[in-house]
């Protein structure tokens, strides 16, 4: 189902059922307070009519994936697989917020183990680490896999992280090592190269096909029981003023967007991607 709720995405291109929630979008774009989560989500869950596979607009939302991730889990344990350009583990307040809603999928008993592939940004290095969910990190819970492409042969040797020329040989040892679980699988474009996608935040150094063939490794030894695709470039509108500060602090300085530009270059990018992480059902 396409929950559309800022118009990123070109939902007759999309060929999919489709939820019109944009009048949340303001209220939900970057964080939003515990109420106002709860409350969209008491008011959407049974509007999406069983729908395992979600897409939805820009990465400003990714925290509502933990909602997804809610719905998916039921009684089962699972395992979080997630291609982000940002952890997303920020321990800070808010609560609700793009950039620390892995914590928030960490709270659910149901989610066994979280593993983010593909962090491009500097969050993972240096300083900017101490704001990081350590905690998970030791405990095995979660584990965080950056590039380490153009940094210093230090980091580049440690065990967590990854490069091109070795990454698909350690991300199928990964993938037969979830042999028998069931997955979430959530992507955010902003993890994609730039020319493969148009996002509201830096772009990573994965290729769309790199995503389409992890997504193929994962389904060749686990079972993906649902899963949502995310971070298409919308123009940011906020329902608060303090909502809006914090989002515009945190953002990168980017060069404006061609929205027509965006919605093609990106679904471009879903019609490769798509398919592989539904497997043909929705």
């Amino acid at each position: 189902m396409h929950v559309d709720l800022d118009g990123a995405w070109d939902g007759a291109a999309l060929g999919l059922p489709a939820l019109d929630l944009r009048a949340w979008g303001p209220r939900l774009r970057f964080c939003a307070p515990d109420a106002e989560t709860e409350a969209f989500f008491a008011e959407v869950s049974p509007k999406l009519d069983g729908a395992r596979f979600l897409v939805y607009g820009s990465g400003d939302f990714h925290h509502l994936s933990a909602l997804w991730l809610r719905r998916a889990a039921g009684g089962q344990p699972l395992t979080l697989v997630s291609f982000d350009n940002h952890p997303d583990w920020d321990i800070r307040p808010p609560k609700w917020c793009c950039g620390s809603w892995i914590n928030r999928a960490l709270d659910l008993p149901q989610v066994e183990h979280v593993a983010v592939w593909g962090c491009g940004n500097f969050e993972p290095w240096g300083w900017h680490r101490i704001w990081g969910n350590h905690r998970d990190v030791r405990s095995g819970r979660l584990q965080v896999r950056p590039w380490g492409d153009g940094r210093p042969a230090r980091d580049q040797a440690r065990s967590h992280v990854i490069l091109q020329e070795n990454w698909r040989g350690r991300f199928e040892r990964f993938a037969a090592g979830l042999a028998g679980r069931a997955l979430y699988v959530t992507v955010d474009i902003d993890g994609l190269r730039a020319g493969d996608a148009v996002t509201n935040w830096e772009n990573g150094r994965f290729a769309a096909g790199d995503v389409a063939w992890a997504l193929g490794e994962l389904s060749r030894h686990a079972t993906v029981v649902a899963g949502d695709l995310c971070g298409a470039y919308s123009a940011p509108a906020y329902a608060r003023r303090g909502q809006r500060f914090v989002s515009e602090t945190d953002h990168p300085e980017l060069p404006p967007s061609d929205p027509g530009v965006a919605r093609r270059t990106n679904l471009r990018s879903f019609e490769t991607i798509w398919p592989r992480l539904t497997g043909g059902r929705c």
